[in-house]
C-alpha cells in the first residue's frame, strides 16, 4: 500500500512540473538581430542614437495617439523610423505600447496577440502585457495565442530597440501580428482595440511601402498611399490601393506591405476628426547607399496627433505658397495641360492638414469662375491644386480660359478649417461658422454665409439644413452629431 501511495505521489510531482514548466514564461528570443539590425548591444544603441539625432526633431505639444513606422533593415528605413518615434515624449508613462504588424511568414485567420512570454532584443527584455494580451485572446474569436506567428516575423520585433531607446520610462507592449489579408479583420480587430486608443496608451503601426517598382514610380504610389491615409479615411486607402494596382506599375508587388494594420487604425481613427494626420518624412531604399534605384522599397513615417488647438490657421507664408501654386497650377494648365510637381513632406503641417477650400479666379473684377470642395478628405494643397485646374476650365458658366487671359486674372482662396466636434448647438456661432451634422450614412452642411444671405435663426439654420441638406428631418440635427467650421479667405 505504502509503495502504491508512493507512485501516486510521484506521478502528482511529475504532473504537477510538467505544469509548472508549460506556465513558464517563454520570452520570444531574436530573430531579426543580425539580421535586419546588428546584433551587438553597444553598436545598436549608438547606431539607433544616430537615426534619432538624424531624423525630424518633436514639437511642442502632447505625443500622438499612433505612428506609422517602417520596419526594413536599419540602413535602408532607420532614419525615417527614427523620425517617427521622435514625436513621442521620451518621459511619457504609457499604460501599454500596442504593436501591430501585418504576418509575412505565416498566413492564419484573424490575429495573434503573444502571450507566452516577453520579447528579447539585444539591448534586453521587453515586458509584454500578459494579462491584457490573455484577457484579449479569451473574450475574442478572432484573437488567437498563436505563438508561432511572431517566430520568424521581423516587423514588431525591429520596432523595439527605438523603444528601448528613445524612450525614458518604463514600457510594456501587446504585441499583435493580423494573420489574415482581408478587410473584415481589420475592421473586427479595430473595435477590440478602439476603447484603448486614447493618451493612456500608444499604437505603433509596423508598415512599408511600395515593394519593388524603380525609384520614380515608387514615389508616385507611395504619395498617392499616404495622402489616402491622411485623409483619415479606411476607404480612401483601399481605393489608393486599388488605384495603384489598376495602373499595372511595373514590378509593383504591393503598395502597403502592412495593408492590414494601417487598415485597422484608420478604422479606429476615422470618427475622430479632431485628429491631425501628419506625414513626417519619406524616402525608399534608393536614397540609401546600399540600395540601387531599379528595384526599391519605400518608408514614409507618419503621426495620428491630437490637435493642440481648436484653431487651424494659416501663416502667411502658407497663405503665399497657396497663392503661388494656384496662379502656377493655372497658368501651366492652361498653356500645357499639367500642373506642377509638389513635395508634401517639405509644406507645413497646415498644408498638409486635410481640408475643403474654393478657388475663385476673377477677370477685371468681374467673376470668370469658382469651384470648390467641401470634404475635407485630401491634403489642403491637393485641393487648391485640384480646384485651380477646375475653376479654369470647369466651370459649366463660363468658357476655358484661354492664354492670353491669365494677365488679366486675379485668384482668390476660401479654406474651410478642419471640422471640429461639438457636444450642443449652443456652441455653434452662426454667421461664423458652417454646419456639418452626421446621423448614420446621412450628412449635410451649410456655409457659414448661408446664415447671413438667409437671415435664419439658428434653429432655422440647423432645420434647414437638416430637412434639406442631411434628409434626416426637421428635428434631426438634435440627435446627430454635429461638426464646426470657418472659412479663411484670402486672395492676389
Amino acid at each position: 500500500m505504502q509503495a502504491k501511495h508512493f507512485i501516486i505521489m510521484i506521478l502528482v510531482s511529475l504532473a504537477a512540473a510538467k505544469s509548472s514548466a508549460q506556465d513558464a514564461p517563454q520570452n520570444r528570443k531574436p530573430y531579426a538581430a543580425g539580421r535586419f539590425y546588428t546584433d551587438k548591444p553597444a553598436e545598436l544603441k549608438a547606431q539607433v542614437q544616430l537615426f534619432l539625432s538624424k531624423a525630424i526633431e518633436r514639437k511642442p505639444g502632447k505625443s500622438p495617439l499612433a505612428i506609422v513606422v517602417p520596419h526594413a533593415g536599419y540602413v535602408f528605413s532607420g532614419e525615417v523610423a527614427a523620425s517617427g518615434y521622435n514625436q513621442i515624449d521620451p518621459n511619457q508613462k504609457f499604460e501599454r505600447i500596442f504593436i501591430l504588424g501585418s504576418s509575412h511568414t505565416t498566413v492564419f485567420n484573424g490575429a495573434s496577440v503573444y502571450c507566452s512570454g516577453n520579447f528579447e532584443t539585444p539591448l534586453g527584455t521587453v515586458p509584454v502585457d500578459l494579462e491584457l494580451a490573455k484577457k484579449l485572446v479569451a473574450e475574442n474569436k478572432i484573437l488567437k495565442d498563436y505563438p508561432d506567428a511572431h517566430q520568424n516575423e521581423h516587423s514588431i520585433e525591429v520596432q523595439l530597440p527605438f523603444l528601448q531607446v528613445h524612450m525614458k520610462t518604463d514600457i510594456k507592449i501587446v504585441p499583435v501580428i493580423i494573420g489574415s489579408q482581408d478587410v473584415e479583420t481589420s475592421r473586427k480587430l479595430a473595435a477590440i482595440l478602439k476603447p484603448y486608443l486614447n493618451e493612456k496608451n500608444l499604437f505603433v503601426i509596423s508598415s512599408d511601402f511600395s515593394h519593388y517598382p524603380e525609384y520614380e514610380n515608387a514615389k508616385k504610389a507611395d504619395r498617392a498611399t499616404a495622402e489616402a491615409i491622411q485623409t483619415n479615411q479606411a476607404s480612401n486607402l483601399l481605393a489608393a490601393l486599388d488605384n495603384n494596382e489598376k495602373k499595372d506599375i511595373p514590378q509593383l508587388a504591393t503598395s502597403l506591405c502592412g495593408w492590414t494594420s494601417v487598415l485597422t487604425l484608420l478604422y479606429m481613427t476615422e470618427t475622430m476628426p479632431e485628429l491631425s494626420v501628419k506625414l513626417l518624412q519619406y524616402k525608399n531604399s534608393g536614397d540609401s547607399s546600399y540600395g540601387g534605384k531599379d528595384r526599391v522599397v519605400g518608408y514614409y513615417a507618419i503621426s495620428f496627433d491630437q490637435e493642440k488647438s481648436n484653431q487651424f490657421s494659416l501663416s502667411s507664408e502658407d497663405k503665399k505658397y497657396l497663392l503661388k501654386l494656384a496662379r502656377q497650377t493655372v497658368e501651366q494648365y492652361v498653356r500645357k495641360g499639367t500642373t506642377p510637381e509638389v513635395d508634401p513632406t517639405k509644406l507645413s503641417v497646415a498644408l498638409n492638414t486635410s481640408c475643403g477650400a474654393f478657388v475663385t479666379l476673377n477677370k477685371n473684377h468681374v467673376l470668370r469662375g469658382c469651384i470648390g470642395r467641401f470634404e475635407p478628405n485630401m491634403p489642403l494643397w491637393t485641393v487648391v491644386e485640384l480646384m485651380a485646374v477646375a475653376s479654369a476650365t470647369q466651370d459649366y458658366r463660363f468658357p476655358k480660359v484661354e492664354p492670353k487671359e491669365l494677365s488679366q486674372i486675379s485668384i482668390e482662396i476660401s479654406v474651410l478649417t478642419p471640422l471640429k466636434r461639438i457636444k450642443s448647438a449652443d456652441e455653434f456661432v452662426l454667421g461664423k461658422q458652417g454646419i456639418y451634422m452626421k446621423k448614420g450614412n446621412q450628412t449635410g452642411t451649410f456655409l457659414p454665409q448661408v446664415a447671413t444671405s438667409t437671415g435664419w435663426t439658428k434653429e432655422e439654420f440647423l432645420g434647414h439644413c437638416a430637412e434639406e441638406k442631411a434628409g434626416i428631418g426637421w428635428n434631426g440635427w438634435k440627435s446627430a452629431e454635429l461638426y464646426t467650421y470657418e472659412a479663411l479667405v484670402f486672395g492676389e
